[in-house]
């Protein structure tokens, strides 16, 4: 086994249409304003961005995000990932009832070489750092799509 490779699913339930939940996904650039994990997103124009984020853990973890796949009709977003982590994450959209099922599927391999030495022990951390940040993510998107 390559404890260095992690494979994250979520799914999410939102109180809005596919067609409203896309383009806040989408847009990247404005996540810090409604997930709180997300700390920092300096845009590379069409090309992604450099994403910084840190949960519970008191560590930053810094990516570069590359736009792969983007189609709203087959409700699609998906990113490649370089950086402290390499690999890619996708969200896929359903209607569900009035509101969005968002899928949110990731598989990477951490590339620093703290999180390298830590692969073995801090794995069931690391595991449940993602957890409390998707799970503040959804509360965030949700409070937005309601605001609006």
């Amino acid at each position: 086994m390559d404890w260095t490779h992690y494979r994250f699913h979520s799914v999410w339930e939102l109180p809005a249409p596919p067609a409203d939940v896309y383009p806040v996904l989408e847009d990247a650039a404005n996540y810090p304003r409604w997930w709180p994990q997300v700390r920092e997103v300096t845009p590379l124009g069409d090309q992604g961005g450099v994403i910084r984020i840190r949960s519970v853990l008191p560590y930053d973890i810094t990516v570069t995000a590359r736009p792969a796949r983007r189609d709203p009709v087959a409700g699609v977003l998906e990113i490649e990932m370089s950086g402290d982590l390499d690999g890619w994450a996708r969200w896929t959209f359903d209607a569900a009832g009035p509101g969005t099922r968002a899928r949110y599927d990731q598989e990477v391999r951490v590339r620093t070489r703290l999180l390298r030495r830590l692969a073995v022990p801090g794995r069931p951390f690391f595991r449940a750092n993602h957890a409390l940040m998707m799970r503040a993510g959804e509360r965030g998107l949700r409070a937005r799509l309601e605001a609006v």
